[in-house]
């Protein structure tokens, strides 16, 4: 039997990722990349850039049983890669958003009058 400590701790808790690349150039690769990005929505996966998806499992387990649900909703065409890492993995990340610089104006001169 597993302690509260052990059974929610950064080695045992998993987020499974899902890189994908589908071809869009006909109507029918288009519906299927559209349905495949829907099944992985429905299945609890959350969008982290246009072709990658991750979904948070509490455990090795868990992290297992969708990673063979998206394996039987595979699309046809296509690269689609599965990855399984650790919560500790997972904090490591370091993410960088980049901002579009803009011209901030310069401020206008306020007449004052008493």
């Amino acid at each position: 039997m597993l302690s509260n400590t052990n059974r929610f701790n950064a080695y045992r808790i998993m987020w499974v990722l899902v890189f994908f690349d589908l071809p869009t150039e006909t109507k029918k690769e288009r519906r299927a990349a559209s349905q495949f990005r829907k099944k992985l929505i429905d299945d609890g996966f959350t969008m982290f850039q246009f072709s990658i998806y991750l979904r948070h499992c509490p455990s090795r387990e868990n992290a297992k049983v969708h990673t063979k649900r998206v394996k039987s909703i595979l699309p046809k065409h296509g690269k689609v890669c599965i990855l399984e890492i650790t919560d500790k993995q997972f904090e490591k990340m370091e993410l960088f958003h980049g901002v579009k610089p803009i011209d901030i104006p310069q401020p206008i001169q306020q007449l004052e009058l008493f």
